[in-house]
């Protein structure tokens, strides 16, 4: 067994974390209240973040002006999610990943091509460890 160099030795024992997050405005309604469609994307997502999805689950909420569905999808490197407000033709997108391979952000603008957001906010946070 060969003696790491401590510069190989920081390499690997880092997390990379990156964290693209945000609000998607005046969304059609019926895009935000099919389930499916919601499960589909983020699985299409995932695949677009280069990550390794481990499973997908989804809520349907009724209740009022509250209603709206979430999705969320466990990945070996961490989570994406979406929740929807389809009355407010809004919804929240949250892409957290770990790793230098994954790209959380062509994973978030991949959702906002498909949902065509009149206006949305993104941010980023780098969440690594050093």
């Amino acid at each position: 067994m060969s003696i790491m160099s401590r510069l190989e030795y920081e390499k690997i024992s880092k997390v990379v974390g990156k964290h693209v997050y945000g609000n998607l405005y005046d969304v059609d309604p019926s895009l935000l209240s099919d389930e499916n469609f919601l499960r589909s994307l983020i699985i299409k997502a995932a695949e677009i973040a280069n990550v390794h999805l481990v499973e997908v689950r989804s809520w349907r909420f009724v209740n009022g002006d509250k209603e709206g569905i979430s999705v969320l999808a466990l990945i070996v490197e961490s989570h994406l999610a979406i929740h929807t407000w389809p009355i407010y033709r809004f919804a929240t997108v949250d892409i957290y990943t770990c790793g230098d391979q994954s790209m959380p952000d062509k994973a978030f603008n991949y959702i906002v091509g498909v949902l065509k957001p009149r206006r949305y906010v993104v941010n980023y946070a780098d969440r690594s460890s050093e």
